[in-house]
């Protein structure tokens, strides 16, 4: 690994001190030391082994590991789908301990809106049943997050009259509608062709950087991760264990190709790679 990347290997996410006179930044979410289990008839699972992790307030926290790591079920326990095993999951300061309206899950399931409400409909019912808004607020908003991901056009559609990629949109703004502590996306563009997730990740890029959305981004693609991330979380083959964590709010679209870009992909490669070696030798 060289020095320039050491130095953006870190500790833990977010633990950068601050620039003199800077105002540190508000903690939104801290998995402290959490265990979770899946427990069977005849054994239990564990899939996540006493990870840690902290996301300040605007930023991108990539969950990035092999298949099996248990980033998805970190991003189910966040969201209080599924329960600790050991530890605990705080959104700021409070015990996470069932799902709620300051956590919105996207999915990456074209499946996830509401097959008989239209495009419009999808995102302002949420509104109404959990933050209790009426009709025509709710639909104003409705209509206004819709904007943002470029489908005014569409308020009247029904979900089956979209592309995946249009559905995705629709999920993003009604996750974004709620105006939740911190936006939850479980590889929401891996179901998309190539052209359609490049769009959706610059636009996605574009727009929570304009409104300072907080996000737990799970994927499994190295290049997505970076491109996305502010910090990167790395966890090992099955058992997910902290392997390490990278800063990479400075790299972009436009670093793509970019000597630094190409260190950071290896980089966090080459770590990943060794640690699922030594995995399949235990």
């Amino acid at each position: 690994m060289t020095a320039q990347s050491k130095a953006a290997l870190r500790s833990s996410p977010g633990d950068a001190q601050a620039s003199p006179g800077a105002t540190p930044q508000e903690t939104v979410l801290s998995v402290e030391n959490v265990s979770l289990d899946y427990v069977g008839e005849q054994e239990t699972l564990r899939a996540v082994d006493r990870v840690s992790l902290t996301v300040r307030k605007g930023e991108r926290l990539v969950l990035l590991g092999p298949s099996g790591c248990g980033k998805s079920s970190i991003l189910k326990a966040v969201a209080g789908f599924i329960p600790v095993s050991e530890g605990s999951i705080l959104l700021r300061g409070r015990k996470v301990q069932g799902p709620g309206p300051d956590r919105v899950v996207v999915f990456q399931e074209f499946d996830q809106l509401l097959p008989w409400k239209t495009v419009a409909g999808n995102v302002a019912f949420p509104l109404r049943l959990a933050r209790k808004l009426g009709r025509d607020e709710a639909r104003q908003r409705a209509e206004a997050a819709l904007a943002r991901v470029g489908l005014t056009r569409a308020l009247d559609a029904y979900p089956h009259t979209l592309s995946g990629g249009m559905k995705q949109r629709v999920a993003i703004a009604r996750a974004l509608a709620m105006e939740p502590d911190i936006l939850l996306m479980d590889e929401p563009f891996a179901a998309l062709d190539a052209l359609t997730r490049r769009k959706l990740q610059a636009d996605l890029l574009a727009l929570v950087k304009d409104i300072e959305v907080t996000l737990l981004f799970v994927t499994h693609s190295i290049e997505e991760a970076v491109l996305i991330g502010t910090d990167l979380h790395l966890l090992s083959a099955h058992p997910g264990r902290t392997v390490g964590t990278f800063s990479t709010g400075h790299l972009g679209f436009d670093d793509q190709g970019s000597p630094a870009f190409e260190r950071i992909i290896r980089d966090v490669n080459g770590l990943l790679f060794s640690h699922e070696n030594e995995a399949a030798h235990v």
